[in-house]
């Protein structure tokens, strides 16, 4: 399963992707825009799960909308979830210690192909599909 130095990896190894703290925890960004980022639950968010709010390290990832996040949550409520803190905000919650770094790495990008910059999104994509040819 990953783990925080999976993140990272995974992240930095993207164009122009830097780690820069937000609220005093760890987030990953590319040109300022955050597409990755720790997120711990919120007392309040604790609260309002209850016996569902999960323990360990959370991740929280930008997706390209609402209906992606939706699908990432029927498919596998196991790893992922959502508070209401992120209604109508496209972005779910991981359970890191659930997802493999497989699985990871393919949302870490596609949070990223979310954030970059139109062209340096389809330089990325370009130079991709030129290794699988």
């Amino acid at each position: 399963m990953a783990e925080w130095a999976d993140v990272e990896r995974i992240a930095l190894a993207l164009p122009e992707a830097s780690e820069r703290p937000a609220y005093g925890n760890a987030a990953w960004r590319v040109r300022d825009k955050i597409f990755v980022w720790e997120r711990p639950l919120r007392s309040k968010e604790v609260a309002d799960l209850g016996a569902r709010a999960p323990s360990g390290p959370i991740l929280a990832v930008r997706v390209e909308d609402l209906g992606v996040k939706e699908a990432l949550l029927q498919d596998d409520p196991e790893t992922f979830f959502t508070t209401p803190h992120f209604d109508n905000y496209a972005a779910v919650l991981i359970l890191l210690d659930r997802i493999s770094v497989e699985e990871l790495t393919e949302l870490i990008v596609e949070a990223w192909l979310c954030r970059a910059p139109k062209r340096l999104a389809e330089e990325y994509l370009e130079n991709e599909a030129s290794k699988h040819r």
